[in-house]
C-alpha cells in the first residue's frame, strides 16, 4: 500500500460515518420500536459503528506515523491539538459502539431499545467531536501549512499542471 499521504486518504471515512450515524442509527430504532423491522435490523447501526470505530482507529496510528514529519513544518502544538480531539472522538465512538451492542444483545426488549436510544443520542455527540477533529486537522493543513512537509516528494510528479492561457482564464463573456 502507498504509505505516502495514507493519513488524509483515511480520515474521511470515519468523518463521513460520523455524519450520516445519527441518521442511520435514529431511524433503524424509530423502524425497531415502530416495529417496522426486527430488532435483527439494528444490527446494521452496529457493523456502521464498528467500521467508524476501526477507521478511527486506523486514522490515529496513521496521523502518529506521519506525526514526525509533519512536526517539522508545524508547531508541535497544532499537532497534539488534533490528535487530542481525534482521541476524543474515537474514544467516544468506542462507547457509542458498546452502547450499540448491548442494545442489540439484551433480552428485555424495552430496556434494549431504551439504551439503543441513549446511543443513538450518543451518535450527535461522537458527530460533534468528529467536527472538532476535522476541523482541527484542516487548521493544520490549510493554516498552518502542514502539507508542506509532503513538497518535493514523488506524488507532485504524478501531479497534471495546466497553465491556463489568457483566452482559457476570460470567462466573463
Amino acid at each position: 500500500m502507498d504509505s505516502l499521504l495514507f493519513h488524509p486518504k483515511l480520515v474521511h471515512l470515519p468523518i463521513a460515518l460520523a455524519v450520516l450515524m445519527p441518521l442511520i442509527a435514529g431511524g433503524l430504532l424509530l423502524a425497531w420500536w415502530r416495529e417496522w423491522l426486527p430488532r435483527r435490523a439494528w444490527l446494521g447501526a452496529v457493523l456502521l459503528q464498528l467500521v467508524l470505530v476501526v477507521s478511527g482507529v486506523g486514522a490515529l496510528w496513521s496521523g502518529e506515523a506521519d506525526e514526525d514529519r509533519v512536526e517539522r513544518v508545524v508547531a508541535e502544538s497544532h499537532i497534539e491539538a488534533h490528535e487530542h480531539a481525534a482521541k476524543r472522538f474515537v474514544l467516544a465512538s468506542g462507547v457509542v459502539l458498546g452502547l450499540m451492542l448491548i442494545g442489540a444483545v439484551v433480552s428485555e426488549k424495552r430496556f434494549g431499545r431504551a439504551v439503543a436510544g441513549v446511543a443513538t443520542a450518543g451518535t450527535l455527540g461522537v458527530l460533534a467531536l468528529g467536527y472538532q477533529t476535522g476541523e482541527a486537522g484542516g487548521r493544520l493543513v490549510y493554516t498552518h501549512g502542514a502539507a508542506q512537509a509532503y513538497q518535493g516528494t514523488s506524488f507532485q510528479k504524478d501531479m497534471p499542471t495546466v497553465a491556463a492561457t489568457a483566452e482559457e482564464d476570460d470567462d466573463d463573456d
